[in-house]
């Protein structure tokens, strides 16, 4: 196995494992489930009350820069988007070529389902392009993007963000769930 095919192979167990299948059956009311007040979530156009929103559809996504702190609590839709566009598009438009995305350009799913979807398609690219890169491009920097460590550190920091936050959705799927402190919601 190359050292490319083990990158993507940590993550991609992972994601089989682990951090799809807890997706599976998302609602669109634990998608969009605000577990306090002053939530930060993907939004209709103009209905958001954070700072600012991004977004080129008929969805926004809530955002300030600097990011407030302490950070306000995120929805499943929220975390999704970062994961989607952040985490992945940029990188993927940044490293692997194709359709550059972008935060502010970025038609935000207005469902659980076209979300998911939007995911599949995105981890589809990353995990393509990180197989394919060669022992030598792992140990140089990318060619384009703001980052200039080597591209192992860029896969393995992809990793990590995947992992971490799955987790917090993984969390916030098991809090929506047990929310009335009774029997759990069966999703």
């Amino acid at each position: 196995m190359t050292r490319s095919e083990q990158l993507a192979e940590q993550l991609d167990w992972h994601w089989r494992t682990n951090l799809r299948p807890r997706l599976d059956g998302l609602t669109d009311e634990e998608y969009f489930w605000e577990p306090v007040r002053d939530c930060w979530s993907v939004r209709p156009r103009d209905t958001s009350a954070a700072p600012m929103s991004v977004g080129s559809g008929a969805w926004t996504m809530d955002f300030a820069s600097p990011g407030p702190v302490p950070a306000p609590v995120t929805t499943i839709a929220w975390r999704l988007a970062h994961i989607i566009v952040s985490c992945l598009g940029y990188r993927v438009g940044w490293y692997f070529g194709g359709q550059d995305v972008d935060s502010e350009t970025f038609a935000y799913a207005g469902t659980a389902d076209e979300a998911l979807k939007q995911l599949d398609e995105m981890y589809a690219r990353w995990n393509a392009g990180v197989r394919a890169l060669s022992d030598a491009d792992l140990e140089k920097p990318p060619a384009v993007g703001p980052e200039r460590f080597p591209m192992e550190n860029r896969v393995l920091h992809v990793n990590r963000e995947l992992i971490h936050h799955g987790a917090e959705i993984s969390l916030l799927r098991d809090l929506f769930r047990w929310q009335d402190g009774t029997v759990p919601r069966r999703i």
